[in-house]
Protein backbone atom coordinates (compact mmCIF):
# COMPACT_ATOMS: atom_id res chain seq x y z
CA UNK A 1 0.00 0.00 0.00
CA UNK A 2 1.48 3.63 -0.97
CA UNK A 3 1.24 5.37 2.84
CA UNK A 4 2.46 8.24 0.71
CA UNK A 5 -1.19 8.33 -0.92
CA UNK A 6 -2.69 9.29 2.69
CA UNK A 7 0.00 12.75 3.10
CA UNK A 8 -1.89 16.07 3.84
CA UNK A 9 -2.36 17.65 0.45
CA UNK A 10 -4.26 20.67 -1.72
CA UNK A 11 -5.59 20.13 -4.78
CA UNK A 12 -6.62 23.28 -7.41
CA UNK A 13 -7.78 23.52 -10.28
CA UNK A 14 -9.53 25.49 -13.20
CA UNK A 15 -13.65 25.30 -11.90
CA UNK A 16 -15.37 24.87 -15.01
CA UNK A 17 -13.04 23.36 -17.83
CA UNK A 18 -14.98 22.93 -21.11
CA UNK A 19 -14.14 20.37 -23.52
CA UNK A 20 -16.12 20.98 -26.62
CA UNK A 21 -14.92 20.88 -30.32
CA UNK A 22 -16.11 24.21 -32.24
CA UNK A 23 -16.29 26.24 -28.59
CA UNK A 24 -14.59 29.00 -29.23
CA UNK A 25 -17.50 30.03 -31.51
CA UNK A 26 -19.66 29.94 -28.30
CA UNK A 27 -17.19 31.89 -26.39
CA UNK A 28 -19.27 34.56 -25.49
CA UNK A 29 -22.28 32.08 -24.57
CA UNK A 30 -20.15 30.07 -22.46
CA UNK A 31 -17.96 32.68 -20.71
CA UNK A 32 -19.64 36.26 -21.25
CA UNK A 33 -21.66 36.54 -18.52
CA UNK A 34 -18.39 35.98 -15.98
CA UNK A 35 -16.66 38.53 -17.90
CA UNK A 36 -18.59 41.43 -17.74
CA UNK A 37 -19.61 44.18 -19.91
CA UNK A 38 -15.78 45.46 -21.07
CA UNK A 39 -13.43 42.81 -21.91
CA UNK A 40 -9.70 42.88 -22.63
CA UNK A 41 -8.70 40.12 -25.12
CA UNK A 42 -5.06 39.04 -25.27
CA UNK A 43 -3.35 37.44 -27.64
CA UNK A 44 -0.79 37.40 -30.15
CA UNK A 45 -0.24 38.88 -33.76
CA UNK A 46 -0.03 35.69 -35.72
CA UNK A 47 -3.11 34.33 -34.32
CA UNK A 48 -5.34 37.83 -35.26
CA UNK A 49 -3.66 37.97 -38.28
CA UNK A 50 -4.98 34.20 -39.35
CA UNK A 51 -8.52 35.13 -37.80
CA UNK A 52 -8.44 32.36 -35.79
CA UNK A 53 -9.69 34.60 -33.00
CA UNK A 54 -12.61 36.55 -34.96
CA UNK A 55 -15.30 33.80 -33.47
CA UNK A 56 -14.65 34.00 -30.23
CA UNK A 57 -14.28 38.13 -30.18
CA UNK A 58 -17.13 38.14 -32.41
CA UNK A 59 -18.96 35.93 -29.73
CA UNK A 60 -18.49 38.02 -26.87
CA UNK A 61 -19.68 41.45 -28.86
CA UNK A 62 -22.85 39.13 -29.35
CA UNK A 63 -23.63 38.95 -25.99
CA UNK A 64 -23.13 42.72 -25.50
CA UNK A 65 -19.64 42.91 -24.60
CA UNK A 66 -17.06 45.88 -25.73
CA UNK A 67 -14.28 43.99 -26.37
CA UNK A 68 -10.61 45.63 -25.98
CA UNK A 69 -8.04 43.55 -28.24
CA UNK A 70 -4.43 43.38 -27.24
CA UNK A 71 -2.68 41.27 -29.87
CA UNK A 72 1.49 42.07 -29.08
CA UNK A 73 1.47 38.99 -27.07
CA UNK A 74 5.23 37.74 -28.04
CA UNK A 75 7.06 34.26 -27.53
CA UNK A 76 8.57 33.97 -23.89
CA UNK A 77 6.77 37.28 -23.12
CA UNK A 78 8.34 40.62 -21.56
CA UNK A 79 7.57 42.57 -18.56
CA UNK A 80 7.12 45.32 -20.77
CA UNK A 81 4.66 43.61 -22.61
CA UNK A 82 2.65 42.75 -19.89
CA UNK A 83 2.58 46.07 -18.41
CA UNK A 84 0.93 47.66 -22.03
CA UNK A 85 -1.96 44.75 -21.70
CA UNK A 86 -2.39 45.86 -18.08
CA UNK A 87 -2.60 49.60 -19.48
CA UNK A 88 -4.63 49.12 -22.33
CA UNK A 89 -6.96 46.99 -19.92
CA UNK A 90 -7.28 49.87 -17.63
CA UNK A 91 -7.89 52.55 -19.82
CA UNK A 92 -10.84 50.49 -20.95
CA UNK A 93 -12.56 49.95 -18.04
CA UNK A 94 -11.89 46.29 -18.31
CA UNK A 95 -14.41 43.87 -16.13
CA UNK A 96 -13.06 40.72 -17.51
CA UNK A 97 -10.15 39.16 -19.20
CA UNK A 98 -9.94 36.47 -21.72
CA UNK A 99 -6.69 35.01 -22.65
CA UNK A 100 -6.40 33.09 -26.56
CA UNK A 101 -3.31 31.64 -27.69
CA UNK A 102 -0.58 29.56 -27.06
CA UNK A 103 1.10 29.64 -23.37
CA UNK A 104 2.37 33.14 -23.73
CA UNK A 105 -1.17 34.82 -24.32
CA UNK A 106 -2.58 32.82 -21.07
CA UNK A 107 0.21 34.03 -18.84
CA UNK A 108 0.02 37.40 -20.15
CA UNK A 109 -3.83 37.29 -19.68
CA UNK A 110 -3.91 35.70 -15.83
CA UNK A 111 -0.96 38.43 -14.73
CA UNK A 112 -3.51 41.69 -16.36
CA UNK A 113 -6.53 39.79 -14.22
CA UNK A 114 -4.21 39.74 -11.38
CA UNK A 115 -2.68 43.47 -11.73
CA UNK A 116 -5.73 45.05 -12.81
CA UNK A 117 -7.95 43.73 -10.42
CA UNK A 118 -5.56 44.55 -7.29
CA UNK A 119 -3.19 46.89 -8.19
CA UNK A 120 -0.83 45.24 -6.49
CA UNK A 121 2.50 45.64 -7.41
CA UNK A 122 4.36 42.93 -9.76
CA UNK A 123 7.33 43.00 -7.95
CA UNK A 124 5.54 41.81 -4.80
CA UNK A 125 4.03 38.88 -6.31
CA UNK A 126 7.04 37.09 -7.74
CA UNK A 127 7.43 33.33 -6.24
CA UNK A 128 5.29 30.96 -4.61
CA UNK A 129 1.69 32.14 -2.94
CA UNK A 130 3.02 36.07 -3.02
CA UNK A 131 0.14 37.52 -5.48
CA UNK A 132 -2.69 39.00 -3.04
CA UNK A 133 -5.30 39.22 -5.35
CA UNK A 134 -8.30 39.54 -6.53
CA UNK A 135 -7.96 39.22 -9.50
CA UNK A 136 -10.53 40.50 -12.39
CA UNK A 137 -12.89 37.39 -13.56
CA UNK A 138 -10.63 35.39 -16.28
CA UNK A 139 -11.50 32.95 -18.88
CA UNK A 140 -9.12 31.11 -20.94
CA UNK A 141 -8.57 29.30 -24.96
CA UNK A 142 -5.81 27.24 -25.39
CA UNK A 143 -4.47 27.17 -29.52
CA UNK A 144 -1.94 24.93 -28.50
CA UNK A 145 -1.85 21.35 -26.27
CA UNK A 146 1.50 21.38 -24.27
CA UNK A 147 1.49 24.22 -21.49
CA UNK A 148 -1.60 23.34 -19.54
CA UNK A 149 -1.42 26.73 -18.64
CA UNK A 150 -5.39 27.08 -18.48
CA UNK A 151 -5.64 24.58 -15.83
CA UNK A 152 -2.25 26.16 -14.01
CA UNK A 153 -1.92 28.84 -11.40
CA UNK A 154 2.06 29.81 -13.01
CA UNK A 155 2.56 32.59 -15.52
CA UNK A 156 6.09 33.09 -16.37
CA UNK A 157 7.69 35.81 -18.17
CA UNK A 158 11.10 37.37 -19.11
CA UNK A 159 12.65 40.28 -17.03
CA UNK A 160 15.37 42.09 -18.37
CA UNK A 161 17.22 40.25 -21.43
CA UNK A 162 17.08 36.71 -20.44
CA UNK A 163 15.79 35.81 -16.92
CA UNK A 164 12.52 34.33 -16.75
CA UNK A 165 10.75 34.62 -13.16
CA UNK A 166 7.61 32.94 -12.04
CA UNK A 167 4.14 33.97 -10.62
CA UNK A 168 2.53 31.01 -8.92
CA UNK A 169 -0.79 31.23 -6.90
CA UNK A 170 -4.38 29.87 -7.12
CA UNK A 171 -5.40 33.13 -6.98
CA UNK A 172 -4.91 33.07 -11.59
CA UNK A 173 -6.03 29.94 -11.76
CA UNK A 174 -9.01 31.09 -14.52
CA UNK A 175 -12.67 30.76 -13.88
CA UNK A 176 -13.11 29.26 -17.56
CA UNK A 177 -11.12 26.83 -19.51
CA UNK A 178 -12.26 26.44 -22.89
CA UNK A 179 -10.77 23.13 -24.84
CA UNK A 180 -11.71 23.43 -28.66
CA UNK A 181 -9.69 20.96 -30.68
CA UNK A 182 -10.86 22.42 -34.19
CA UNK A 183 -8.32 25.20 -33.14
CA UNK A 184 -5.29 23.56 -32.84
CA UNK A 185 -5.77 21.85 -36.43
CA UNK A 186 -3.31 24.65 -37.54
CA UNK A 187 -0.70 23.85 -35.27
CA UNK A 188 2.66 23.15 -37.99
CA UNK A 189 4.01 19.90 -36.97
CA UNK A 190 6.94 21.38 -35.18
CA UNK A 191 5.08 23.51 -33.15
CA UNK A 192 2.69 20.21 -32.21
CA UNK A 193 5.91 18.09 -31.73
CA UNK A 194 7.35 20.71 -29.27
CA UNK A 195 4.24 21.44 -26.99
CA UNK A 196 3.44 18.06 -27.35
CA UNK A 197 6.76 17.00 -26.05
CA UNK A 198 6.20 19.85 -23.01
CA UNK A 199 3.09 18.23 -21.75
CA UNK A 200 4.95 15.15 -21.75
CA UNK A 201 7.28 16.56 -19.12
CA UNK A 202 4.93 18.07 -17.40
CA UNK A 203 3.39 14.80 -16.81
CA UNK A 204 6.27 13.15 -16.02
CA UNK A 205 8.06 15.81 -13.90
CA UNK A 206 4.36 16.01 -11.80
CA UNK A 207 4.62 12.07 -10.95
CA UNK A 208 8.24 12.47 -10.18
CA UNK A 209 8.38 15.62 -7.81
CA UNK A 210 9.89 15.10 -4.44
CA UNK A 211 7.47 18.11 -4.03
CA UNK A 212 6.01 17.92 -0.48
CA UNK A 213 2.23 18.20 -2.11
CA UNK A 214 2.46 15.37 -4.49
CA UNK A 215 -0.28 13.53 -4.04
CA UNK A 216 -2.51 10.97 -5.63
CA UNK A 217 -4.69 12.83 -8.17
CA UNK A 218 -1.43 14.87 -9.25
CA UNK A 219 -0.25 11.10 -9.94
CA UNK A 220 -3.70 9.70 -11.45
CA UNK A 221 -3.91 12.58 -13.63
CA UNK A 222 -0.46 12.22 -14.97
CA UNK A 223 -0.99 8.90 -15.79
CA UNK A 224 -3.74 9.55 -17.80
CA UNK A 225 -2.25 12.59 -19.72
CA UNK A 226 0.73 10.27 -20.49
CA UNK A 227 -1.81 7.60 -21.91
CA UNK A 228 -3.13 10.11 -24.29
CA UNK A 229 0.01 11.87 -25.60
CA UNK A 230 1.93 9.18 -25.82
CA UNK A 231 -0.57 7.08 -28.25
CA UNK A 232 -1.16 10.17 -30.10
CA UNK A 233 1.19 12.56 -30.49
CA UNK A 234 2.74 11.06 -33.37
CA UNK A 235 -0.70 11.30 -35.56
CA UNK A 236 -0.81 14.45 -34.73
CA UNK A 237 2.06 15.66 -35.73
CA UNK A 238 1.87 13.50 -38.70
CA UNK A 239 -1.71 14.11 -39.84
CA UNK A 240 -2.33 17.54 -38.19
CA UNK A 241 -5.87 17.38 -39.58
CA UNK A 242 -6.69 14.25 -37.61
CA UNK A 243 -9.19 15.88 -35.22
CA UNK A 244 -9.71 13.06 -32.67
CA UNK A 245 -5.80 12.70 -31.92
CA UNK A 246 -5.69 16.60 -31.95
CA UNK A 247 -8.24 16.62 -29.01
CA UNK A 248 -6.31 13.58 -27.32
CA UNK A 249 -3.35 16.11 -27.09
CA UNK A 250 -5.36 19.09 -25.90
CA UNK A 251 -7.08 16.73 -23.01
CA UNK A 252 -4.09 15.28 -22.13
CA UNK A 253 -1.91 17.99 -22.37
CA UNK A 254 -5.04 19.92 -19.54
CA UNK A 255 -4.53 16.84 -17.59
CA UNK A 256 -0.45 16.82 -17.30
CA UNK A 257 -1.34 20.40 -16.51
CA UNK A 258 -3.91 19.58 -13.69
CA UNK A 259 -0.98 17.26 -11.95
CA UNK A 260 2.02 19.77 -12.52
CA UNK A 261 -0.19 22.35 -10.96
CA UNK A 262 -0.23 20.50 -7.99
CA UNK A 263 2.92 18.72 -7.87
CA UNK A 264 5.39 21.01 -9.30
CA UNK A 265 7.72 20.30 -12.02
CA UNK A 266 11.65 20.35 -11.60
CA UNK A 267 15.25 20.22 -13.02
CA UNK A 268 14.02 19.56 -16.61
CA UNK A 269 12.06 23.04 -16.28
CA UNK A 270 14.67 24.37 -14.84
CA UNK A 271 17.53 23.73 -17.39
CA UNK A 272 14.98 24.37 -20.04
CA UNK A 273 14.91 27.84 -19.03
CA UNK A 274 17.99 29.37 -19.92
CA UNK A 275 17.95 27.70 -23.05
CA UNK A 276 14.45 29.32 -23.52
CA UNK A 277 15.16 32.37 -22.20
CA UNK A 278 19.01 33.46 -23.77
CA UNK A 279 18.82 31.91 -27.06
CA UNK A 280 15.22 31.99 -27.42
CA UNK A 281 14.59 28.30 -28.75
CA UNK A 282 10.86 27.29 -27.76
CA UNK A 283 10.16 26.32 -24.46
CA UNK A 284 8.99 22.58 -25.64
CA UNK A 285 12.14 22.13 -27.29
CA UNK A 286 14.09 23.22 -24.77
CA UNK A 287 12.56 20.42 -22.55
CA UNK A 288 13.21 18.48 -24.98
CA UNK A 289 16.48 19.11 -25.97
CA UNK A 290 17.68 18.18 -22.11
CA UNK A 291 14.80 15.98 -20.99
CA UNK A 292 16.39 12.16 -21.26
CA UNK A 293 19.75 13.85 -19.54
CA UNK A 294 18.23 14.80 -16.80
CA UNK A 295 15.76 11.73 -16.21
CA UNK A 296 19.01 9.75 -16.59
CA UNK A 297 20.71 12.06 -14.01
CA UNK A 298 17.67 11.25 -11.67
CA UNK A 299 17.30 7.54 -12.38
CA UNK A 300 19.94 6.81 -9.33
CA UNK A 301 16.65 7.87 -7.37
CA UNK A 302 13.63 7.72 -9.00
CA UNK A 303 14.07 4.64 -11.39
CA UNK A 304 11.19 2.95 -9.70
CA UNK A 305 8.69 6.02 -10.55
CA UNK A 306 10.19 5.95 -14.11
CA UNK A 307 9.65 2.53 -14.65
CA UNK A 308 5.61 2.73 -12.95
CA UNK A 309 4.71 4.71 -16.03
CA UNK A 310 7.05 3.57 -18.68
CA UNK A 311 3.96 1.70 -20.10
CA UNK A 312 1.48 4.46 -20.19
CA UNK A 313 3.50 6.56 -22.66
CA UNK A 314 4.53 3.49 -24.44
CA UNK A 315 2.70 0.75 -23.84
CA UNK A 316 5.30 -1.97 -25.29
CA UNK A 317 7.68 -1.32 -22.19
CA UNK A 318 5.09 -3.55 -20.33
CA UNK A 319 7.03 -6.41 -22.01
CA UNK A 320 10.61 -5.24 -20.01
CA UNK A 321 11.94 -7.04 -17.13
CA UNK A 322 12.81 -5.08 -13.97
CA UNK A 323 12.71 -1.58 -12.53
CA UNK A 324 16.21 -0.66 -14.26
CA UNK A 325 15.67 -2.09 -17.19
CA UNK A 326 12.54 -0.16 -17.79
CA UNK A 327 13.22 2.96 -16.74
CA UNK A 328 16.67 2.65 -18.86
CA UNK A 329 14.04 2.05 -22.06
CA UNK A 330 11.77 4.69 -21.03
CA UNK A 331 14.56 7.31 -20.87
CA UNK A 332 15.66 5.66 -24.90
CA UNK A 333 12.29 5.95 -26.01
CA UNK A 334 11.35 9.31 -24.93
CA UNK A 335 14.98 10.37 -26.47
CA UNK A 336 13.67 8.38 -29.42
CA UNK A 337 10.27 9.82 -29.28
CA UNK A 338 11.51 13.22 -29.93
CA UNK A 339 13.65 12.58 -32.88
CA UNK A 340 10.61 10.76 -34.77
CA UNK A 341 9.11 13.81 -34.25
CA UNK A 342 11.27 16.40 -35.93
CA UNK A 343 12.90 17.81 -32.90
CA UNK A 344 16.40 18.59 -32.71
CA UNK A 345 18.15 16.39 -30.30
CA UNK A 346 21.23 18.03 -29.06
CA UNK A 347 22.16 21.68 -27.81
CA UNK A 348 24.63 21.85 -30.90
CA UNK A 349 21.37 21.37 -33.55
CA UNK A 350 19.53 24.44 -32.43
CA UNK A 351 23.41 26.93 -32.17
CA UNK A 352 24.20 26.66 -28.95
CA UNK A 353 28.12 26.64 -28.64
CA UNK A 354 29.70 24.41 -26.08
CA UNK A 355 31.55 27.40 -24.62
CA UNK A 356 27.86 28.83 -23.34
CA UNK A 357 27.43 25.54 -21.07
CA UNK A 358 28.94 27.43 -18.05
CA UNK A 359 26.60 30.17 -17.84
CA UNK A 360 23.53 28.15 -18.67
CA UNK A 361 24.58 25.68 -15.56
CA UNK A 362 24.72 28.87 -13.35
CA UNK A 363 21.17 30.28 -15.28
CA UNK A 364 19.83 27.12 -14.40
CA UNK A 365 20.43 27.79 -10.39
CA UNK A 366 18.33 30.83 -9.87
CA UNK A 367 15.51 28.06 -10.46
CA UNK A 368 15.10 26.79 -7.21
CA UNK A 369 11.88 26.97 -6.96
CA UNK A 370 11.97 24.19 -9.36
CA UNK A 371 15.04 22.36 -8.64
CA UNK A 372 13.58 21.90 -5.00
CA UNK A 373 11.03 19.71 -6.68
CA UNK A 374 13.45 17.34 -8.73
CA UNK A 375 13.95 13.58 -6.98
CA UNK A 376 17.54 13.97 -6.84
CA UNK A 377 19.42 17.43 -5.72
CA UNK A 378 21.25 19.21 -8.87
CA UNK A 379 24.23 21.37 -7.96
CA UNK A 380 25.66 23.63 -10.73
CA UNK A 381 28.62 20.76 -11.77
CA UNK A 382 25.71 18.42 -12.12
CA UNK A 383 23.73 20.87 -14.29
CA UNK A 384 26.61 21.72 -15.84
CA UNK A 385 27.40 17.73 -16.93
CA UNK A 386 23.93 17.60 -18.04
CA UNK A 387 23.87 20.19 -20.22
CA UNK A 388 27.80 18.69 -21.87
CA UNK A 389 25.39 15.51 -22.17
CA UNK A 390 22.67 17.34 -24.43
CA UNK A 391 25.33 19.08 -26.17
Amino acid sequence: MDTHAFAPFTFNTTPSVIFEPGGARRFGALAGRKLGPAVLFVTDPGLRKLGLCDNAITSLEAEGATVTIFDAVEADPSRQTLEKAVEAGRAAGTTGVAGFGGGSSLDVAKLAALLIGSGEDLDAAWGVAQAKGPRLPLALVPTTAGTGSEVTPVSIITVGEEEKRGVSSPIILPDIAVLDAELTLGLPPAITAATGIDAMVHAIEAYASRNANNNPLSRMLARQALQLLGANIETAVLDGSNIEARGAMLLGSMLAGQAFANSPVAAVHALAYPIGGTFHIPHGLSNALVLPHVLRFNAPDAAHLYAEIAADAFPQLAAEDGVQGRCAAFIQELAALSRRVGLQPRLRDVGIGEEHLAKMASDAMKQQRLLVNNPRDVNEADALAIYRAAW
